[in-house]
């Protein structure tokens, strides 16, 4: 049975819709359940980051790799190969007995997204090269990444609280192997790969080693100084790493794992700053709001879990606005409206009390910030993307899914620094509160400073409404 090209085109925005739900699902469905994975298995507090630290550390620092692999082997091989990789750590996490155990899974994890989410985003670009079907398609898959993001602390918190925390690793298996299926049966092919040489593997681990290494050293500052010879050797040896990764990918005779004429391009240099600051200031913002609700409020993992719905909504419609708009708009104008919104709502957020009231001090400024960052996600992936020639998008793609998950990494570790030392060793809530509260205000200013980069990106022509 011949599948007709419309059938396909739907079938290949339906997969990459899944995928990225999915993907973004997992960066956030652990967050609600950490205490109770604590408890479970034992990690220490400082362990316990790792939870989130080595899914993203991987999914981050291996998705050039990725993107390098869907220009040269297919992106619908690479993307089936993740999809299983995916699938399969998500199965083993579920049953882990020992810590080692989870964040190995969590690791393996990150590899599997870090080969599927650039295929499956470089699918969507090449899929839907231009046009009115473009814009409809990017806001699809805006708002399944939104969604993805926000609604997993409220599946995380309700699986946590009604079922066992096992089942925030268990429910990325159906998803999987959904989205696997229907990869299999739905997408087309595509034209063979780029053939050149072998892909730069050297690379991708020295760019995975040295962020690891300076995420391990911004976090190892809460009981090491950040004068202390620990603390300067990890981040010294973590400076040597990324030099060395630089220093290969100008002089290697394989493949390199990126182009770095690519940064030449004003438009992809300036969407990969924005979504590294953007990515640190989300990731931290729903790390600190849902210790807030938790250890300052007292709200349960499911009520803090529902607590979040609303900005998932207010993120999907900021999504769709995004589409609205985005007919009459350049994405300019959007990344800087939806920035400054954002924003705006980290600045209200900043100003939490131990005795604040849900609604003023949680739902407001969260659907201030979902309505902002919603109105990014489209026009941020448009602008990464367009202009960078058909073999490259693969790479183009893996480039941007890497600055934001490597953003938040580095804004986690960074900004849970500035929380526990403005915490200090006597923890209240009025002390907690302060801790979270800073660093919240810490990711409005990344937000400016998000905002003056997406002022550096040259307006384009928008498709007449």
């Amino acid at each position: 049975m011949t599948i007709s090209v419309g059938a396909r085109t739907g079938a290949t925005l339906a997969t990459v819709a899944v995928v990225q739900f999915m993907v973004s699902l997992d960066l956030s469905v652990v967050n609600v359940g950490l205490p109770q994975i604590a408890a479970g298995l034992g990690f220490s507090a400082v362990g316990l980051t790792w939870v989130i630290h080595a899914y993203a550390l991987t999914f981050g620092g291996l998705l050039l790799l990725g993107g390098k692999a869907a220009d040269r082997y297919g992106r619908k091989q690479v993307l089936l190969l993740g999809l299983g990789l995916f699938g399969l750590a998500s199965l083993i996490g579920g049953f882990a007995q020992e810590p080692g155990h989870l964040v190995a899974a969590r690791a393996v994890q990150g590899i599997g997204a870090a080969a599927l989410a650039p295929a499956a985003l470089s699918l969507l670009a090449t899929t839907f090269p231009a046009g009115r079907a473009r814009v409809r398609a990017f806001g699809i898959w805006s708002a399944t990444n939104a969604a993805g993001g926000a609604l997993g602390v409220l599946i995380g918190g309700l699986l946590t609280e009604y079922a066992s925390w096992r089942w925030v690793m268990f429910v990325s298996v159906p998803m999987a192997a959904g989205a696997l299926a229907l990869a299999w049966r739905g997408v087309a092919a595509g034209p063979a790969g780029v053939r050149g040489g072998r892909p730069d593997v050297l690379g991708a681990v020295l760019a995975t080693a040295g962020v690891t290494l300076l995420v391990f050293g911004v976090v190892r500052t809460e009981h090491h100084a950040w004068t202390s010879p620990t603390t300067v050797t990890t981040l010294a040896v973590a400076i040597v790493l990324l030099v060395a990764f630089v220093r290969v990918e100008l002089t290697t005779r394989r493949e390199p794992l990126i182009r770095l004429g690519l940064f030449a391009n004003r438009s992809v240099l300036a969407a990969n700053l924005f979504q590294l600051l953007v990515g640190a200031a989300m990731a931290a913002s729903f790390y600190f709001a849902s210790l807030y609700l938790q250890r300052v409020l007292g709200a349960g993992p499911a009520l803090t879990g529902l607590m979040f719905l609303p900005m998932a909504l207010a993120v999907i419609a900021g999504s769709v606005l995004a589409v609205k708009l985005g007919y009459r708009a350049a994405p300019r104008t959007l990344l800087v409206a939806g920035g400054l919104l954002t924003g705006a709502g980290f600045a209200w957020f900043g100003l939490i009390t131990p005795d604040g009231a849900f609604l003023t001090h949680v739902l407001a400024p969260s659907i201030v910030i979902g309505v902002g960052f919603g109105l990014c996600l489209g026009p941020v992936v448009a602008t990464a993307t367009t202009g960078v020639a058909a073999h490259e998008s693969g790479t183009a793609s893996g480039l941007l899914n890497s600055s934001r998950q490597i953003g938040a990494s580095l804004g986690l570790a960074v900004l849970g620094t500035v929380a526990h030392h403005r915490t200090g060793q006597v923890v209240t809530p009025q002390t907690l509160t302060d801790g979270y509260a800073l660093s919240l205000t810490v990711c409005a200013a990344l937000l400016a400073a998000a905002v003056l980069i997406a002022l550096t990106v040259r307006p384009r022509k928008v498709v007449p409404a």
